[in-house]
């Protein structure tokens, strides 16, 4: 009997041990994980924080490019509203009648108007027309042969006497109809490359009946700036033109200071 009760007395303090040991295990298990949890926040953390970093720095050097950009466009956006002024300045000049021939000038032009029945000269403005017609075939910015002797003696008219200090613009005019054939989209997509490109055929042209480059500027209104009302083919034959303003020494436009060449 004795035995029994040392047996259940040893029985019970090693089932206490057991407990007591258990309790002790639980608490250390959860401080593992919870260790285990804080290292896997922390690092977390450390890789929001670099992720947080290269954002700032992506979007700081976002705003410096967008804010050079915006500086550009501004720029570009000043220069060319100054080059318009400037050109619609010289052209209100010469629909003015501010004419910087001199009367001998203006009356060699007259001539020519009267020698070709497709050329127009305003004596008033100075302003020289072209008709289409007689310079280029439809759709074409290829000059006709017949066209050369006359822009030859423009060209000669603008080169001799005081003419040869005055400068040159030429501007390009299409009618109302839009570019449709194919074999002539392929050179001129839109009436503003056909009015461009015609211009810039009228400028080569004088450039070898033995104008100054630098004395001519280019350029195209394609179908906007009409002079008849477009609603018959006699109407659009008057808008199909190009003109010349021919422009004081000081019209940048059409030309530069020899003084700041750097040649």
């Amino acid at each position: 009997m004795s035995g029994f009760k040392s047996f259940g007395l040893l029985g019970s303090l090693v089932f206490v041990c057991l407990l007591a040991a258990g309790c002790n295990t639980v608490p250390q298990q959860q401080l593992r994980m919870s260790q285990l949890r804080a290292r896997q926040l922390y690092q977390q953390n450390q890789a929001l924080a670099v992720q947080k970093q290269q954002l700032e720095q992506q979007m700081a050097s976002m705003d410096s490019q967008l804010h050079t950009a915006n500086s550009r466009l501004s720029n570009l956006n000043a220069e060319r509203t100054e080059l318009q002024d400037r050109y619609v300045s010289l052209l209100k000049r010469a629909q003015n009648g501010d004419n910087p021939l001199s009367d001998a000038t203006s009356r060699r032009f007259q001539e020519l108007a009267q020698k070709y029945k497709d050329f127009e000269f305003d004596p008033h403005t100075g302003v020289s027309k072209f008709h289409s017609d007689i310079l280029f075939d439809s759709g074409s910015d290829r000059l006709k042969k017949d066209a050369l002797p006359l822009l030859n003696e423009f060209a000669s008219i603008m080169n001799d006497g005081d003419a040869r200090d005055l400068n040159i613009l030429v501007v390009g005019h299409t009618d109302d109809k839009n570019i449709v054939r194919s074999a002539t989209k392929s050179h001129h997509p839109t009436n503003w490359h056909l009015s461009t490109n015609r211009a810039n055929a009228v400028v080569l042209a004088l450039s070898q009946g033995g104008v100054t480059e630098t004395r001519m500027g280019a350029a195209g209104y394609s179908k906007f700036q009409p002079v008849a009302d477009n609603l018959d083919e006699g109407a659009r034959s008057k808008n199909r033109r190009v003109e010349i303003f021919v422009l004081a020494p000081d019209a940048i436009v059409a030309g530069w200071d020899p003084k700041n060449s750097l040649n």
